[in-house]
Order: structure tokens, then C-alpha cells, then sequence
């Protein structure tokens, strides 16, 4: 595809923008030499996924909770376990743990009959929709690292995120929008990092999105057109002036070409978080209440939004004011956790297959570890850290919906059968967008670097 840029109009567009107040949140610096770094690309090979939306729920969700039903766990609750472990063994006040019982009923749900718990009755009704994984693991148990793991592959050192390496691989097809967007209320563990681009192209880093009434903020001109044009034209020139003394340096060159992303997102963004034109049908599908501007329901009407616009990686993190799923004190914090994601989730599904949007849309849940099984005390009321086994999930694009993969021991506490590493997950998304976890690299500091570091195996098992 070739893209053919007029120095009239990048002239108009980035005196438009001069007093708009964008900088430098929203406008990424474009660092790589390319012509456009965003403009799309072929797949390595016919992909299933246009889009991605991943679901992070933050601080461990408990998977014999909500999706892993352990019978065996609520028969022998009480029931005193060895584990020959080191992060038990050395753990202090854990020289003798104890199975815990679920505290939620599981039942089949869906035509494919998959047992939820009562956590979830929403997201169950989609069951034939999604391909469950419940053997998943991780390197890491605590949160920071766990979290940077789960984002970019890497459980110690910065690394570009996902949604980074997808944008760095395909592009966008919208270049008045970020190709990368992350919805957050708050910061969760690692911060800036789980949406960072790292050593890739700052084209390819996340745009940070604030519910609230100002979800982008500055995003409308402060000051006319007319004023843009004069304040611009004269910054055009010195920046002319400042590129030419240096030889037409290609990051000065894409800072001046970010103007026309910020222009573009001044006329489309707006629109995007705008949903007075949503039914009230929609609005009552995702939980949501007619004007309001925050709550998960808002987040995940968002991503649909923003994908049907060409976004190409829509990420929501559940850190709103019901806090996280770190529920080492009392499991009966996730209850309050669970109703504020389960109508919304099961709305984006509703809507996107609704809407045939879910045939080339791919939907990711996932959080960054599970929560143990047992604790150090027969009654203790909740859970700790588990990243030994946890349960994630797949729906939409190329995905073989109502079924399970893989499954923990008799009581969650490891992988029985086809386990599924961080790694693993990751070269399965790549491979339903149409991107080979092994040729997708980038060379930094005199090394080839891929999201999978030098791990990984597509699960086949879930796809369809």
C-alpha cells in the first residue's frame, strides 16, 4: 500500500494542532525511519484476528473459584498437604498449609456444558463462545513481576508490551487513532510498562485512556483555527530550518509527522468516546447507565467502539473502585469484583457477535497468577499468590469456542495435562493475528528480541 503525503496539507494539519495542549501523553514520537510505521502490513501468514481486546483482571484471580471446579477440594477441606517446594518451605508461618474449600457453586453452563461458578453467571452464558484454558502457569508470584510477564513476555526487565509488538507487526488501519489504546482507571503492577513500546518504535506505544468526562485529555483545541494556522506556520518554518541543519534526521522528521496523528485524533476521538447515539438496548447489554463515563461497562463499550474505528489493540484493565483480586484477607472481595466485570464482558461478547465483529475479533481474559488452593490455616478466609496454576481464556477470531484445554490436579494445585505457559499464550495470540512468534523480531543492543524471548508453542488445542 502506498501512502502519498502533500506538503500542503501536513502544513494545514499541523497548524491546526499547535494549540490543541496534546503533548506529549498522547502524541507518540515516532522513532523509526520508515515513511509511516503505522501504516498496515501483511501478516506472515493469512491471519483469523483483525483486533485484539485483552481483558486484564489485576492482583490474581482465583481459579478454583470461578472457572477450575475442584471437587476433591471441598471434600477434603481441612486436610493437611506436603509440598516439597521452596517458596512454601521458605515461606514464614507456612510449615504446615491446609486445603480451602470454594466458596462458589460450580454448574454447567452453555450447550458445551462447561462448569462455572456462580461468580460469573453472565460470562457463563457465553461458554459456547469460549475456549477455556485451565492449565495455565507463570514464572513468577509476585505481583510486579508476574503482571510484566503476563504484558511483555519478560518477569524482570522491561520489555515492549503486546500490544506493542502487534502494532510493530500489522500496523493500523486508522491513522487518526493510535494503534494501541489501554484503558485503565489506575496504574496497576509494573505501571507505564505493561503498555510501553521499550526499544520498539515509540509509534507502537499505548495511548494511556482515563475514564471519566475527559477521557483523553486536551484531546479539543484550546484556540482557533485561524490562530493554529498562524502559530504553526511559524513553527513549521523553524522546525524546517532545525531539520535542515541536521540532515533531515528521521526523529526530528517523525516528530513533526506525530502532528498528523494528534490532528486526526482531535476530529476522531471524540466521536469514539461519544455514546449518546448507543440504544438504550446496548447501554442496558454492558450494565451501563445512559451518561455515564466510568465502570468496566463503559470500558468494554469502548473497546467495541474503538475497534469498529481500526484500532488494532484494545486492552481494559479492571482497576476501578472495587480495588483488585488480591484477596489474601477474605475471598468474598471477589464477589463485589466479579459483578463489576461479568454483564460487561458478557455484553462485548453479546454485541461483537451480534454485530458479526466477533468472526475477526479476538477477545483475551486473563489475569497474572491464580490464588493457592490451601493456606496456612484450615479456616483461614482467603488465598494466597498461586502462579503454579491459573485459568485464562480465548474467544472470537479463529477460536474453537465451548470447549476446555488442559487440566490442574485433584485439587488446582499444578498442570495435569497439556500445560500452557505465559509464553505459550502469547505465540497463540500472535499466531490467530497472522504473525509467526519466531520471525516476529526486533534487533536491539546486537541481539534479535521477540515477545516470546526464545520459549513458546502455539496451543493448538484451542483453535478452531
Amino acid at each position: 500500500m502506498t501512502h502519498h503525503r502533500h506538503p500542503s496539507r501536513r502544513k494545514v494539519l499541523r497548524s491546526f494542532v499547535a494549540g490543541s495542549g496534546l503533548m506529549p501523553g498522547i502524541l507518540h514520537q515516532l522513532a523509526a525511519a520508515e515513511l509511516d510505521p503505522l501504516a498496515p502490513k501483511s501478516a506472515h501468514f493469512p491471519a483469523r484476528a483483525k483486533n485484539v481486546i485483552f481483558l486484564f483482571m489485576t492482583g490474581g484471580v482465583s481459579h478454583v473459584d470461578t472457572f477450575d471446579p475442584k471437587p476433591n477440594l471441598t471434600r477434603d477441606v481441612g486436610k493437611e498437604v506436603k509440598l516439597d517446594h521452596p517458596e512454601i518451605k521458605n515461606r514464614p508461618g507456612y510449615e504446615r498449609i491446609f486445603l480451602k474449600a470454594p466458596q462458589w457453586e460450580f454448574s454447567p453452563r452453555g450447550n458445551c456444558g462447561t462448569e462455572v461458578s456462580s461468580l460469573f453467571p453472565h460470562v457463563g452464558s457465553c461458554m459456547d463462545e469460549i475456549a477455556l484454558i485451565r492449565s495455565m502457569h507463570t514464572d513468577h508470584s509476585n505481583h510486579y513481576n508476574a503482571t510484566l510477564g503476563m504484558h511483555t513476555g519478560s518477569f524482570s526487565f522491561a520489555r515492549p508490551s503486546i500490544g506493542a509488538w502487534v502494532s510493530y507487526g500489522l500496523g493500523t488501519f486508522n491513522k487518526n487513532l493510535p494503534s494501541f489504546i489501554t484503558i485503565a482507571p489506575a496504574q496497576t503492577y509494573a505501571g507505564t510498562q505493561v503498555y510501553a513500546s521499550d526499544f520498539l518504535p515509540g509509534a507502537h506505544q499505548g495511548t494511556l485512556v482515563v475514564p471519566g468526562p475527559e477521557p483523553i485529555a486536551n484531546v479539543n483545541p484550546r484556540i482557533s483555527t485561524d490562530r493554529q494556522q498562524l502559530e504553526l506556520a511559524a513553527l513549521q518554518k523553524l522546525n524546517r530550518q532545525h531539520l535542515t541543519s541536521r540532515g533531515n534526521h528521521h526523529l526530528a522528521e517523525a516528530r513533526m509527522r506525530s502532528f498528523e496523528t494528534a490532528f486526526g485524533m482531535q476530529m476522531e476521538a471524540p466521536d469514539a468516546f461519544d455514546f449518546s447515539r448507543e440504544s438504550d438496548a446496548t447501554h442496558q447489554l454492558y450494565g451501563l447507565q445512559r451518561g455515564a463515563t466510568k465502570g468496566f461497562g463503559w470500558q468494554c463499550l469502548a473497546a467495541r467502539r474503538l475497534v469498529e474505528r481500526g484500532v488494532r489493540f484494545v486492552e481494559l484493565i479492571d482497576t476501578g473502585s472495587s480495588g483488585n483480586w488480591d484477596s489474601h484477607g477474605n475471598m468474598k472481595e471477589h464477589e463485589p469484583l466479579a459483578r463489576n466485570v461479568d454483564q460487561p464482558i458478557s455484553g462485548l461478547l453479546k454485541d461483537l457477535k451480534s454485530r458479526g465483529m466477533l468472526e475477526d475479533t479476538l477477545v483475551v481474559w486473563t489475569t497474572e497468577f491464580g490464588r493457592t488452593p490451601f493456606n496456612n490455616k484450615a479456616d483461614a478466609a482467603g488465598r494466597e499468590h498461586h502462579n503454579w496454576a491459573f485459568s485464562s481464556w480465548l474467544a472470537g477470531a479463529g477460536v474453537k469456542g465451548g470447549i476446555t484445554h488442559g487440566t490442574t490436579d485433584e485439587y488446582g494445585i499444578h498442570p495435569e495435562k497439556d500445560p500452557v505457559h505465559v509464553h505459550d499464550f502469547h505465540a497463540t495470540i500472535l499466531h490467530l493475528m497472522g504473525l509467526d512468534h519466531e520471525r516476529l523480531t526486533y534487533r536491539h543492543s546486537g541481539r534479535d528480541y521477540r515477545l516470546t524471548d526464545v520459549f513458546g508453542k502455539v496451543v493448538d488445542g484451542v483453535l478452531s
